[in-house]
């Protein structure tokens, strides 16, 4: 990510409605130069919508769409030196694959002789080197995913707006090419705007994300703020996988909170807290499976396993405790080293470390 912190898109009390459907609600952003920044959200949520206005296929009911300070209002997408991928490609059947990277340039008037230098780069770029005279149809779903990346960066776009570039690949090729994306996106520096629905990849190549609820912001922040301090249940929840309990705080002091779970036990916790909470108040608080383990000694909590399922690197447990479900996801290597019994139908202790407990919304 670049070091710089200019705003390049900004989006003030955005509305874009459909009829009486509100698609995203007062929404407001700003987007920063060289930054990969992911839209995510469930399906429904707003999170193309919003790419669509910053490209200019559609406009927004009321707010502002600004680029570099400037109010699209009106701007045709040529004129906002935005490239874009879409999650079919799009890419002309009829043409080849150097006609199809060259288009934005030999719309933009270029000489062909400069228009094939560059489209032999930019190809290289996206590690496609030497097929400019293939059609299309003579590629893999990954290759044409990056003829149209090529296509798009080939006009040096200021703005790279992605719509869910990788979903119609196979798990293994998402993967794969996301790192090199990732890579593309650092090498030209190129602020970059990626919509999706899958949290593994904006967790893994984004600098912030922006998670999108029935129109509307839930969250913004580093990776590792969203999945470590989320601010609300909903993205608690969404992002990776979640233990939530619910309670109140029965006693704060010397920087820990005492939480009475509302369960059939009504048992306590004692959980890491910033002194932004009180007595009284009712919490959410979070616990990621991975961070839970069974163990011999006295856990945090005692129920009984009613399935287990291997992983591979890990075992998944799914523990019965005072009428709710906790996952618990133990490494092999920890779980060798647990003399009782992990059958289904077993009782377990479940222990986990202070800090891996988080007061949902709670900022520190």
């Amino acid at each position: 990510m670049s070091n710089a912190t200019d705003t390049i898109v900004n989006l003030e009390n955005v509305v874009k409605k459909f009829g009486d459907v509100t698609a995203v609600n007062d929404l407001s952003v700003d987007i920063r130069e060289g930054e990969f920044f992911s839209l995510l959200g469930p399906s429904g949520c707003g999170k193309t919508t919003t790419l669509r206005m910053i490209a200019g296929f559609e406009t927004a009911t009321s707010g502002a769409v600004r680029i570099r300070d400037r109010e699209m209002s009106g701007v045709p997408p040529y004129d906002r030196n935005a490239g874009m991928v879409f999650q079919g490609y799009a890419l002309f059947p009829h043409k080849t694959v150097g006609e199809n990277v060259g288009f934005g340039l030999k719309m933009e008037g270029v000489p062909k002789e400069e228009r094939e230098k560059k489209v032999k780069e930019t190809l290289e770029l996206v590690d496609l080197p030497g097929l400019e005279d293939r059609s299309p149809n003579e590629l893999s779903g990954g290759q044409q995913q990056r003829v149209a990346l090529a296509r798009a960066l080939a006009i040096e776009p200021s703005l790279l707006l992605l719509d869910e570039p990788l979903s119609n690949l196979d798990y293994k090729l998402r993967r794969e090419l996301r790192f090199q994306l990732k890579r593309i996106q650092e090498e030209v520096g190129v602020t970059t705007i990626y919509v999706t629905h899958n949290q593994e990849e904006a967790m893994a190549m984004s600098d912030r994300i922006l998670i999108l609820n029935d129109g509307q912001r839930e969250q913004l922040g580093t990776p590792e703020e969203i999945y470590n301090k989320p601010k609300t249940r909903f993205v608690a929840d969404f992002i990776g996988e979640a233990n939530l309990f619910d309670g109140t705080v029965t006693q704060y002091q010397n920087g820990n909170a005492e939480i009475e779970l509302s369960t059939e036990t009504n048992r306590s916790l004692t959980v890491p807290a910033n002194g932004a909470v009180e007595e009284g108040q009712p919490v959410t608080i979070n616990v990621r499976p991975e961070r839970i383990t069974a163990t011999d000694d006295e856990g945090m909590l005692t129920g009984e396993i009613v399935s287990r399922t291997y992983l591979g690197k890990s075992t998944r447990l799914l523990v019965s405790v005072d009428g709710s479900e906790v996952e618990a996801e133990i490494p092999s290597d920890q779980l060798a080293g647990i003399s009782h019994d992990l059958s289904i139908g077993t009782t377990v202790n479940l222990a986990w470390q202070p800090e891996a407990c988080v007061i949902v919304g709670e900022v520190n």
